[in-house]
């Protein structure tokens, strides 16, 4: 009985009526389509973007150079090398962030004791090349610089969840 049952499902072509039958159901209904430069859906609050290095409000950099974002990185993203400074304290003079390696899992953020190193909102970033999105210490501050307002906007709404 099933192979009969296949076989006239086979020569009157069911399953491509099945399937027409769907294609012909959300053809004429209202297209959802988001033109997104200009429009823009809705970003969660947790969303991780583009990465930032953030500095205290006496414009100190939070950074300790305690380098558990590098041991925690499972793609290996991150570099840091740091000295100690005369009043006993430990900086970082190099921070180093290659984009095309990090998969914005977001555990250098969860590991940082002093919320130096987030990850914002930003999606629309880019780059020709893979030097690009290559980014050192300087760029990673620039870019806290520009957005801390946002990002600590953004921090203030996910706090109750962390």
């Amino acid at each position: 009985m099933k192979r009969i049952k296949s076989m006239i499902n086979s020569w009157f072509l069911i399953e491509m009526l099945k399937g027409l039958a769907l294609t012909g159901r959300y053809f004429f209904s209202r297209k959802i389509t988001v033109q997104f430069p200009e429009e823009r859906t809705p970003l969660s609050p947790r969303f991780r973007g583009l990465h930032a290095l953030r500095r205290y409000p006496n414009g100190e950099e939070r950074c300790i150079a305690c380098k558990l974002c590098e041991a925690v990185c499972p793609a290996m993203a991150i570099t840091i090398e740091s000295e100690q400074r005369e009043d006993g304290t430990r900086r970082t003079t190099r921070y180093d962030i290659d984009l095309s390696k990090c998969i914005f899992c977001g555990f250098c953020e969860e590991s940082c004791p002093v919320d130096s190193i987030v990850e914002t909102n930003i999606l629309d970033y880019h780059a020709e090349t893979h030097e690009g999105l290559y980014y050192t210490k300087p760029m990673l501050l620039a870019v806290g610089d520009k957005y801390e307002a946002q990002i600590a906007r953004d921090r203030a709404k996910d706090a109750p969840y962390r």
